[in-house]
């Protein structure tokens, strides 16, 4: 799990990544992010929608599994940088752990924001 400081608050921090941040798509999901001048550190957030589970339950699962392997990355994120993970895939509960782990540094990677 991440810490607080690094964690969005509010859906209006969430329109600056949305209005000026650069995406990689990938299978399952997708990372928009942009550099952020005015922060120290990076944030994270994942959004899953209802359309990909009813169940807050699943959502709520996709939703941790993700941070805590944004965690686990933590040390090897440069650069002060916003970060949305939008979910589009349900199968994301069911992939795992290795192979979630490998498709997340393949698109932070790709967007340049792991070192």
């Amino acid at each position: 799990m991440i810490s607080r400081e690094h964690r969005f608050a509010g859906r209006a921090s969430l329109k600056f990544v949305y209005k000026n941040g650069k995406v990689v798509r990938g299978p399952h999901f997708s990372v928009r992010y942009a550099l952020n001048g005015r922060r120290a550190s990076y944030r994270a957030a994942v959004v899953v929608s209802r359309k990909i589970s009813k169940s807050a339950v699943k959502r709520n699962r996709i939703r941790r599994r993700i941070y805590a392997l944004i965690g686990s990355l933590e040390k090897q994120i440069s650069q002060p940088y916003d970060i949305v993970i939008t979910v589009f895939s349900e199968s994301v509960d069911s992939l795992t752990p290795p192979a979630l782990e490998k498709q997340l540094q393949q698109q932070l990677k790709a967007a340049g924001i792991l070192r």
